[in-house]
């Protein structure tokens, strides 16, 4: 009877504590190379006087090169100002532990696309695609992130990154402090 407790026990915390599956919302692999990509995840939302703005995560692989994929959306009634990505564009990520891991932008100039929806609102959906940076890519797997700056061509914004969101656009739940200890297996 002792050992069927412990046995049970044991498989309880194996299935708490095992990793969740990774999920791809793009998953190549063919002669030319591979290609993978996560799922985009909600990272940050802003509902500020009819104005919306989200930022969501997706990591990718490229033929064994990890990058971060970021999406900035926004939505106004009011002139949306562009903000632009370009070769020297970062990502600066404050960890809990005190570190700070800087991500590289591409060398690609992005400013978006405005796009005018039926109800008069404006919307720039704005892409871009950072690299890691060597010496602290291990970082992101051992501390959860606080606060997030993005720097655009002629902006910087910063960005309080929650350790729980609940979306008030599809009401789920996300934890995207913890997003790259949760995700950055599923492109190494």
């Amino acid at each position: 009877m002792k050992q069927l407790i412990t046995l049970t026990f044991f498989l309880l915390t194996l299935t708490a504590f095992a990793q969740k599956p990774c999920e791809y919302s793009v998953n190549v692999n063919d002669s030319i190379g591979t290609y993978k990509v996560t799922n985009e995840y909600l990272m940050s939302e802003k509902y500020f006087g009819g104005s919306f703005s989200y930022v969501f995560f997706s990591l990718a692989q490229t033929d064994g090169l990890p990058t971060l994929n970021l999406q900035l959306i926004q939505k106004s009634k009011d002139f949306i100002k562009a903000n632009c990505f370009d070769k020297n564009s970062k990502i600066f990520l404050q960890l809990e532990n005190g570190k700070i891991v800087t991500l590289m932008h591409i060398n690609q100039e992005s400013c978006g696309t405005l796009i005018q929806d039926e109800k008069d609102f404006s919307n720039r959906v704005n892409t871009g695609i950072f690299m890691f940076m060597k010496d602290n890519y291990e970082e992101l797997k051992k501390s959860p992130i606080s606060i997030m700056r993005i720097k655009y061509l002629t902006d910087t914004e910063d960005y309080i990154v929650k350790r729980e969101l609940t979306s008030e656009l599809n009401g789920k739940v996300s934890h995207p402090n913890t997003y790259f200890m949760e995700n950055i297996r599923c492109v190494e």
